[in-house]
């Protein structure tokens, strides 16, 4: 069914109780959010926008851009936000690829290039103002196409991961279960909504339980200190949880109220799991999900969170581990993260070859991650496929290097990468962010009794920060990109 029609009904029982509350600005109610919605849905409508249009979304964090979205699912149209950094020279592309019936911007209005409609939110919402609700929620199935999510791009073009009203259904059923989300939760929100981490996993369990958000625009650490008392659950990057970590005054007291830490989007490191735990007594608990299926697996909320691990597969996922004919690994040997389920997309937006290559034909798609099991079913992440480094034959998992090498001393940030080199055809290398007492010589004196000798890095590289999507993922294209004529003047030599 419409997804939305679950949470309409939620909406209007919930009235006028807090939904987004908004630090320095007019809180919207239940009862205010399902008729702006209705608005909403009412001016797109007056625009001709209906069943199976795309509407291309490039809008800041407010309540009205939830409301866009929530009145894209009860119209029956296709709602595909993108990240509010692209130029106009790569929103170019989303409009070329996606032939959307509305582009909703923050700074263009009128007709665009191609014969797109354009809007501003801010003109969308006064049209809303002056339009007829559109109280009638569209039937839809489970299968139809709810939203298209844009891969990062790291790897060429983006890709539009389409998503259906089933999928979103049943990943947010599967998390208020295994989370168990409670009617008395107050939910943090500092992530951005053109990402499935803020826009599904985070809003959806809020909304479909009726329980409060505290709705910050963007992180800010002063307002997430301040807020921290007030809230009972909080979602976010690793960067949220090492710049809390930053912070003298963040104490277990700040979080007397909170029941629950979740982090996902990239890799938590053991350090930050343990400094974190030390700090406030809270296990974080991580979990692992992506564009095309939402949320895979999760540490539990009551068992051991285990460092390191993102967890059990959640109810109605299946995860295995194979090797490149789709066949099971035993426990404890590096494959091919694969996994199945309602979750899982039917595939990305007019790519059929590339749905055919990551689709099986059995129904598990191939994530591109590799992987462990242990014997209780524990999935551990090594890293992606095209990041493994060939050197001199033999196989390096970058996350294992970068996990030692984050135990150092001195080192606040690090990314361990494979250059091109004469005699190894890649060597490796660690990008670090690290005060002066890190050098080449103390990361080989550090590693040699952690490491093999063909994994520790031949070079480290100082920067000052490392180059990061916004969701906290290092971007190790552009690493390699800048290091790839590292070792050639040895070549020359």
């Amino acid at each position: 069914m419409n997804l939305y029609r679950r949470m309409e009904s939620v909406f209007r029982a919930a009235g006028d109780s807090p939904a987004l509350r908004r630090p320095a600005d007019e809180d919207w109610s239940y009862e205010r959010l399902l008729g702006a919605t209705e608005r909403m849905a009412g001016a797109l409508a007056s625009l001709g926008v209906g069943v199976g249009d795309r509407v291309l979304a490039q809008v800041e964090k407010t309540p009205q851009a939830v409301a866009l979205y929530l009145a894209c699912l009860k119209t029956g149209a296709v709602y595909a936000p993108i990240n509010t950094a692209y130029t106009n020279a790569e929103v170019a592309y989303f409009l070329a690829d996606l032939e959307p019936s509305l582009f909703v911007s923050e700074e263009r209005a009128g007709v665009a290039s191609g014969g797109v409609r354009v809007e501003t939110l801010g003109s969308l919402a006064a049209l809303a103002a002056r339009s007829a609700p559109f109280e009638r929620t569209v039937d839809r199935a489970d299968n139809d196409v709810a939203s298209i999510i844009y891969t990062s791009g790291t790897t060429g073009r983006s890709k539009g991961a389409m998503l259906t009203h089933g999928n979103l259904a049943s990943n947010a059923d599967a998390l208020l279960g295994y989370w168990g989300w409670r009617p008395d939760d107050v939910l943090l929100h500092a992530l951005p909504l053109f990402h499935v981490h803020g826009l599904f996993v985070a809003l959806h369990c809020a909304l479909l339980a009726g329980t409060p958000v505290l709705f910050l625009p963007k992180f800010d650490l002063s307002q997430m200190l301040r807020l921290l008392p007030q809230a009972t659950v909080l979602m976010g990057v690793p960067t949220f949880y090492t710049r809390l970590l930053g912070e003298k005054t963040f104490d277990a007291a700040l979080c007397r109220t909170m029941r629950l830490f979740i982090s996902g989007s990239a890799p938590l490191t053991e350090q930050t799991f343990g400094a974190f735990e030390q700090r406030t007594g809270f296990r974080i608990l991580e979990r692992y999900g992506m564009s095309e299926t939402l949320m895979n697996t999760s540490n539990p909320l009551n068992g051991e969170r285990v460092a390191g691990s993102v967890g059990f597969a959640l109810p109605g996922v299946e995860v295995r581990v194979a090797d490149e004919s789709g066949a099971s690994l035993p426990n404890g040997e590096v494959g091919d993260i694969q996994v199945r389920g309602a979750n899982v997309f039917p595939g990305y937006w007019r790519r059929p070859e590339k749905t055919r290559e990551e689709l099986r034909a059995d129904g598990f798609f191939v994530t591109g991650d590799l992987g462990t099991l242990d014997a209780e079913g524990r999935l551990t992440i090594v890293g992606r496929a095209k990041d493994v480094i060939i050197s001199g034959g033999y196989n390096v998992y970058p996350k294992e290097v970068e996990t030692a090498l984050a135990e150092l001393p001195g080192v606040e940030d690090c990314a361990v990468v494979g250059v091109p080199h004469q005699d190894f055809g890649e060597a490796v290398i660690a990008v670090v962010v690290a005060d002066d007492s890190v050098t080449q010589d103390s990361v080989d004196a550090f590693l040699r009794p952690k490491l093999a000798r063909y994994k520790q890095p031949k070079r480290v590289v100082y920067v000052a920060e490392l180059p990061r999507n916004a969701m906290g993922k290092v971007n190790k294209n552009a690493l390699r990109d800048a290091n790839s004529k590292l070792f050639a003047a040895d070549e020359h030599s």
